[in-house]
């Protein structure tokens, strides 16, 4: 390859000024940011140039079909650019955080990428009484929830899952715990091996468990694994975003007295009185305050 010839590729591995880029006859190659910008996601296909020392020198970005990241007060951390679906997977046991998966159903809507919930490890039957609620409650937002049992029903649950990630590039997300390597290493066997290449490549170390990796999976599709984390900050959204992210909430905006009401302390706010008639859950008005509070 001459090294004055431009030519495309994907990113599928970053940490910090260290990225590793796909080429279209999936050989890989290291590359570096012009100007040392860390502005690379996994998943964006971007123009490079071979350098001297035979790596290549990403010149520019090709805009993106899609980005979604988390934010707090004092950074945002993007997770993965052109997806098409976000999976998130959770598990009774280690106990599950309800607000990290509404907030990652916000992140997602509001990105306007859809999104799945696959509930791992379903074969915990005693765990039912408290988790069939939350799944109907997902379910009534209009989720889609998938129920799996990734290591003790792992071909079952590569028959449920095949379908629904093929033809698709999947971001796969969730808490520390909840089994999603397993389902990533049950759909991609190679994967745990692709890692430590990276791993390699990158000259991180262990350190590459704390980034996220694209994944070729089948013919025509990617799994997009991330990190597991604990927090999902949304800082970046706006009280418009909430509130369209939140159907419950969104339509019924016009039964409040005042156009600009923020459903907090507002007098004749349509929104607080479906609270105290039951229509709304006050769990998740505390979780709509509580982000719009920090507003």
């Amino acid at each position: 390859m001459s090294q004055n010839k431009n030519f495309q590729a994907r990113v599928i591995a970053t940490h910090g000024h260290h990225n590793l880029i796909q080429l279209d006859d999936a050989s890989t190659m290291e590359a570096r940011r012009r100007g040392k910008k860390k502005d690379l996601v996994v998943g964006d296909r971007v123009v490079c140039q071979l350098s001297s020392d035979h790596q290549a020198v990403v010149e520019s970005i090709l805009p993106r079909e899609s980005l979604l990241f988390r934010s707090d007060e004092i950074r945002t951390k993007p997770l993965a650019s052109n997806i098409d679906q976000v999976a998130v997977v959770f598990a009774t046991r280690p106990t599950y955080n309800p607000v990290f998966i509404w907030k990652a159903i916000l992140a997602s809507e509001t990105a306007n990428i859809p999104i799945i919930i696959i509930r791992n490890k379903c074969d915990f039957t005693e765990d039912e009484p408290e988790v069939r609620p939350f799944i109907q409650h997902l379910q009534n937002l209009g989720i889609e929830v998938i129920e799996v049992s990734a290591v003790n029903n792992p071909q079952e649950t590569e028959k449920i899952l095949q379908p629904i990630f093929e033809h698709k590039v999947t971001l796969l997300i969730g808490q520390s715990g909840m089994g999603k390597s397993t389902i990533l290493n049950l759909l991609i066997k190679e994967a745990k091996q692709r890692t430590q290449e990276y791993s390699v490549a990158l000259n991180l170390g262990k350190q590459t468990t704390t980034s996220t990796h694209w994944f070729d999976y089948l013919e025509d599709s990617a799994i997009v694994d991330s990190p597991g984390f604990q927090e999902f900050g949304l800082a970046h959204l706006t009280i418009n975003d909430i509130m369209r992210g939140m159907p419950e909430i969104y339509q019924r905006v016009e039964e409040c007295r005042f156009t600009n009401c923020r459903h907090l302390e507002e007098p004749g706010c349509g929104i607080k009185k479906a609270v105290e008639d039951g229509e709304i859950d006050p769990r998740r008005y505390a979780f709509y305050r509580e982000l719009v509070e920090k507003i």
